[in-house]
C-alpha cells in the first residue's frame, strides 16, 4: 500500500473534508505546493484558487479563499490541516451558483468603488470570494474529478 496522509480541511462554519489522500496541491502566498507523505512540518498561509488532493488516482478540487495550512507528522503519518476562510468542492458550484457569484461579484465592484463605503475590506473579501468560485469552477468544467 503506497504512503497516504491525512487531509483535513476545516472552514469556520463546518468540517469541510477529513481523508486519507496520496498528495495535496494547493496555493500558498508563496506559490503552489504539493504535499507528499514525510513532508516537512511547515505552516503557510493561504491565497485564493483550488485545493487538490489525489486518492486512489483521482482528483478531488476544492476552491479555497484565504486562510492557512499546517503540516506536521503525529503518530508517524503526516497530517496536513487546512484552516480556510471559505472552501467548497467544485460539484458543489453549479451553474447556477456560477451566475449568481458573477452578478454578486459585479455589484460588489461598484460598490467597492463608492469611496464613502464604510466596509471596504468585507468588500474585497467577498469579492474575492465570488470570482475564485467562478474562476476555479471555469478551471474544472472540462476536467475529470471525482464528486
Amino acid at each position: 500500500m503506497a504512503k497516504q496522509l491525512k487531509l483535513k480541511i476545516v472552514t469556520p462554519e463546518k468540517l469541510v473534508l477529513e481523508e486519507l489522500v496520496e498528495s495535496v496541491t494547493l496555493p500558498t502566498l508563496e506559490g503552489e505546493i504539493t504535499i507528499l507523505p514525510e513532508h516537512v512540518p511547515i505552516i503557510a498561509g493561504l491565497k485564493s484558487g483550488d485545493i487538490v488532493a489525489l486518492a486512489n488516482g483521482e482528483h478531488i478540487p476544492y476552491a479555497v479563499v484565504g486562510g492557512f495550512v499546517e503540516v506536521k507528522k503525529e503518530d508517524g503519518m503526516t497530517t496536513v490541516a487546512i484552516l480556510a476562510d471559505f472552501a467548497e468542492h467544485i460539484a458543489d458550484i453549479t451553474d447556477e451558483a456560477i451566475e449568481k457569484a458573477k452578478a454578486r461579484a459585479a455589484e460588489l465592484q461598484k460598490l467597492a468603488e463608492n469611496k464613502e463605503v464604510v466596509d471596504f475590506e468585507h468588500f474585497a473579501t467577498e469579492l474575492d470570494r465570488s470570482l475564485t468560485r467562478v474562476k476555479i469552477a471555469d478551471k474544472w468544467k472540462t476536467r475529470k474529478y471525482r464528486k
